[in-house]
């Protein structure tokens, strides 16, 4: 059912941007990431890279969390690598686990630690979007788009829920010394002072990230950072539940709808685009020439 639910999404996403795609020329598409200047490239490239400085807190804080000094270069090896090739190829839990596990077992981290950390990642992921969700959610409650089946028409309750959850968390950090077990799926007792530094490095990652793609949009009265911002997080919400690599199609529909007008689609296609180039594609050459750099290294120490 999932991967039937993933193709779906990823099927009607498809179908909304060529419905959207057939309105225009692509002559007016391509004019539209042609006017966008060069230094708001540079300064959105600028933002991906400040971008993935604050993606190395995630492992960083994950080595605290296991009590296993290493230096923050290896951590931060591990978490670009890991993160450019997760982000493009989707399915984080399985291609980031693996990047992970590579690393760290070669610098003799029992697999239970290991185990540990990737949890620990991927529990950052929801913490810190639970947090500045709820914050921008609450604050801003945009209309849920009729594609996401949400039994609700804004996001205000979404918001209310996710600082609760937040809240919680928080309170379970500062007074419970046990992890909680709930079925199958345990969540480690982090102490106070983690839970907070994670919230902030994770709530920092969803903020730039945003900021990468809306510095490529042109200026509109209509559209300040926050309203953008709240779109983005639902439309990546749309596209992580939807299992498709990347959010591909999916992130972009929901964006379109949320958000067009008042961005007119040919100019927020041409700025996805660019997007798409900039946050994804090119981290993942960073990521795998670094991968390769790393495994080619390793082959001559051994010989």
């Amino acid at each position: 059912m999932p991967i039937l639910l993933s193709l779906g999404l990823f099927a009607l996403s498809i179908w909304a941007i060529a419905s959207e795609l057939r309105k225009y020329q692509p002559q007016e598409i391509l004019s539209g990431m042609a006017a966008i200047p060069p230094e708001v490239l540079l300064l959105s490239v600028g933002l991906t890279a400040v971008n993935y400085g604050f993606l190395t807190g995630y492992d960083a804080l994950a080595a605290r969390f296991v009590r296993y000094p290493l230096p923050y270069r290896k951590t931060a090896l591990v978490a670009v690598i890991s993160y450019a090739i997760s982000n493009s190829v989707g399915f984080a839990l399985l291609s980031g686990s693996a990047i992970r596990y590579r690393f760290y077992t070669t610098w003799g981290l029992s697999p239970g630690k290991i185990a540990q950390m990737i949890a620990f990642c991927n529990l950052s992921f929801w913490v810190g979007l639970f947090a500045v969700g709820g914050l921008v959610f609450t604050l801003e409650p945009l209309s849920v788009p009729r594609i996401l089946h949400l039994p609700f028409g804004t996001v205000h309750p979404l918001g209310i829920v996710f600082l609760a959850v937040t809240g919680s968390y928080l309170v379970l950090s500062s007074v419970s010394r046990r992890s909680l077990k709930i079925r199958d799926w345990v969540l480690p007792h982090l102490p106070v002072e983690i839970s907070l530094a994670q919230i902030l490095v994770t709530s920092c990652d969803w903020a730039l990230a945003a900021a990468v793609l809306f510095v490529l949009l042109p200026a509109h009265p209509d559209l300040s950072y926050l309203i953008f911002f709240g779109s983005y997080l639902l439309a990546q919400i749309a596209g992580v539940v939807s299992n498709v690599p990347g959010g591909l199609g999916v992130f972009e529909t929901v964006l379109i709808l949320l958000i067009s007008p008042p961005i007119s689609s040919a100019q927020l296609l041409g700025a996805l685009l660019l997007y798409r180039v900039i946050y994804y594609f090119f981290p993942l050459l960073v990521g795998i020439v670094l991968l390769a750099l790393y495994e080619t290294k390793t082959l001559k120490d051994k010989a």
